[in-house]
């Protein structure tokens, strides 16, 4: 129990005056005294609430009573992860990290060069995105799971936001200067939230939200494939439903049967071989491995028949060569600097959002933590040197992380070992990727977010919590019929408004007594809990400040209101006694204190007496520093427990009866 407490003893003394009832009757009964906290000094408070605040893990109580040395080893290792693992290293934990990241690089290379087509960057973009970053983050990185790379939504989001000013077609050049420059920004912000221990601004992405942002975003990135997967030529630049299906159904006449027939039996291959690695993870390589041998299979047909002669569209010629600098391209000047920081903005926080729910999912199933606050650094940094490397926003992938932990990945190892695989894939593959149709890059998006759409997560928010379920519908219907970024924004502002409702509008419960025990619970959940007559005992479940004491001071009227007309109606005793269990009120601000020293003035005008139940630590200090008159420091106002208010104030009302009967 959070206030001290002293325990006294409280005597009761009643003399009748009749001399033929002539009587002493003594009440004896311990009570515990509410008495405030140990003092502490403005300075201690901040110093404790700001640790709590940015410092919730302590990450300093691993050098307490260490050597110099020794602090510095442990400074070195939180800086770089890479240093705690790295000298137990042995050559059996390198065979499973190679096999795991060649495994992932089969996967991270068709779909590095299908996701950036989705944000409407040249293919090779994909590649250098998935050769630098894995290296920056196997130094920095804390998890040993995570496999990095670009992603379906964070490609769609950065497209679509960039799209809207600057053509990609007409403009390729300024596109790709702003890509790069907002993932710069998109690092800062990544890497600044972790510095600045801020990360507790990313648990406002809800799980209702993410769910259907992801299911939202995943059927926009599938509909934008129906370009490919049709072999439409002239197809809108819009993300939404309704212009995507009126593209697709005003443009039949250019919808090609070859590169139907070809991305109908890619599609169902990539599909098949999903469901077979999700159902039977044994055969996970199969899964793995479907998206580069569908790129291996459909290149081969198409040099072999060629078909780009027949209406099927491919990649064309590749320029091999490892990442070229792009510290010379990134723009932070122009009318474009307010676009680039806000797509960077949002593009960091969605992306930092995914890696680290990723990388805390598995390394939960592997039993070690995944500090937050270093993995935002990690992801930031990294973004930020891809940005000078020619590459565009890279977080921690889901699909490549699980194929990585089902391949046996022991460490960020094999990371390394899919960078170097796809920097000899840059150096000396490149021209076998000429002839790769663009449908099949189509196909293997739609593969890959298919498992963004998760039904059951919805089906259980359905059930547990409907508001949540609205937001969730919300942040659907948003990204599908307005934009991606704004059902996102409007998901988030329901979500918002429904912690403020909270909090304006905090719960107020009338509780009664459970009989044959001294419990006393909510009436309407515990039937059998029965009311005190002469008492009415309310629990408030919120803090209590400035937004909700004008809301509580009229609820707890209408409370004392509707208890007086049903006891007039039942013919028993009057009200006595509010008494208020603020157990559950954790916080009070100046108008929370003027709050109760306003109630008890009210009730006092009523005729009526109001006692406080067990009030924590900063409730009590405060109301005692604000208690002039000293209302609050009396014995029979304060109580730690609702049964002995109850049997407190019941023994003097039954004295004072008594004496004036």
């Amino acid at each position: 129990m959070e206030p001290n407490s002293s325990t006294t003893t409280l005597q009761h003394h009643h003399h009748s005056h009749d001399s033929e009832h002539c009587s002493l009757e003594i009440t004896t009964m311990e009570v515990h005294r509410v008495v405030p906290p140990p003092h502490k000094t403005t300075i201690q408070k901040l110093k404790s609430r700001l640790k709590e605040t940015f410092f919730p893990d302590d990450p300093l109580r691993q050098f307490k009573n260490q050597s110099v040395q020794k602090k510095g080893i442990l400074a070195a290792q939180y800086i770089f992860p890479i240093l705690e693992w790295g000298p137990c290293y042995s050559f059996k934990l390198f065979k499973s990290d190679v096999v795991s990241g060649l495994t992932i690089a089969s996967l991270a290379i068709p779909q590095g060069i299908s996701y950036a087509k989705l944000a409407n960057l040249p293919p090779i973009v994909g590649l250098y995105s998935s050769f630098v970053p894995p290296l920056v983050y196997a130094v920095l990185g804390s998890s040993r799971d995570l496999a990095v790379g670009p992603v379906s939504i964070a490609s769609l989001i950065l497209g679509s936001m960039l799209g809207q000013e600057v053509s990609p077609t007409k403009d390729p050049l300024l596109f790709l200067q702003l890509a790069f420059t907002t993932t710069f920004f998109a690092g800062v912000v990544q890497a600044s939230l972790g510095f600045l221990r801020l990360g507790f601004i990313i648990d406002f992405l809800s799980k209702a939200i993410l769910v259907g942002f992801m299911a939202g975003a995943a059927i926009i990135v599938s509909l934008q494939q129906l370009k490919s997967l049709l072999g439409i030529t002239h197809f809108t630049k819009q993300m939404g439903l309704v212009p995507v299906m009126s593209s697709v159904f005003h443009t039949t006449n250019e919808w090609s049967w070859q590169t139907i027939l070809m991305g109908f039996c890619f599609l169902v291959f990539l599909l098949v071989t999903r469901h077979l690695g999700m159902n039977r993870p044994k055969f996970f390589w199969v899964s793995a491995g479907a998206p580069l041998v569908s790129v291996i299979i459909s290149t081969f047909l198409v040099f072999a028949l060629k078909a780009q002669h027949h209406g099927i569209s491919t990649i064309g010629k590749l320029q091999g060569g490892l990442n070229p600098p792009s510290w010379n391209m990134l723009r932070f000047h122009g009318n474009r600097l307010g676009l680039v920081m806000k797509t960077g903005l949002v593009t960091g926080i969605i992306s930092l959002t995914e890696g680290i729910a990723v990388g805390r999912t598995f390394a939960a199933l592997k039993n070690y933590k995944v500090d937050g606050n270093k993995e935002m650094i990690a992801i930031g940094l990294m973004n930020m040197v891809g940005s000078s490397t020619s590459c565009y926003i890279t977080t921690g992938a889901f699909s490549r992380s699980a194929v990585n932990h089902n391949a046996g990945a022991k460490t960020a190892v094999s990371n390394v070992v899919m960078s170097v695989t796809v920097m000899v894939t840059l150096l000396f593959l490149m021209p076998l990727f000429q002839y790769t149709p663009d449908v099949v890059l189509g196909a293997i998006i739609v593969s890959a977010v298919v498992g963004l759409i998760d039904i059951p997560a919805a089906y259980q928010i359905w059930k547990v919590d409907k508001f949540d379920f609205l937001v969730m519908l919300c942040a659907l219907l948003g990204v599908i019929f307005i934009s991606v970024q704004d059902g996102l924004a409007i998901a988030v502002g329901i979500s918002i408004f429904k912690i403020l409702l909270q909090i304006t509008r905090p719960k107020t419960v009338m509780l009664g007594k459970i009989p044959g025990t001294d419990v006393y619970r909510n009436l309407q959940h515990y039937k059998e809990a029965v009311k005190v007559p002469g008492f009415l005992i309310l629990s408030i479940e919120a803090p209590i400040n400035f937004t909700n004491t004008t809301y509580l001071n009229e609820r707890i009227s209408r409370w004392i209101d509707e208890y007086e007309a049903e006891e007039d109606l039942k013919n028993q005793s009057s009200l006595k006694f509010v008494i208020l269990d603020v157990s559950a009120v954790s916080a009070i601000d100046t108008s929370g204190v003027s709050f109760f020293k306003d109630l008890r003035t009210i009730m006092e005008k009523k005729g009526l007496e109001l006692v406080l139940v067990n009030p924590l630590a900063e409730v009590i200090e405060k109301l005692h520093r604000a208690d002039e008159a000293g209302d609050f420091r009396r014995p029979d106002s304060l109580f730690l427990t609702v049964g002995e208010a109850v049997a407190v104030l019941s023994s003097t009302m039954k004295g004072s009866s008594s004496t004036h009967a």
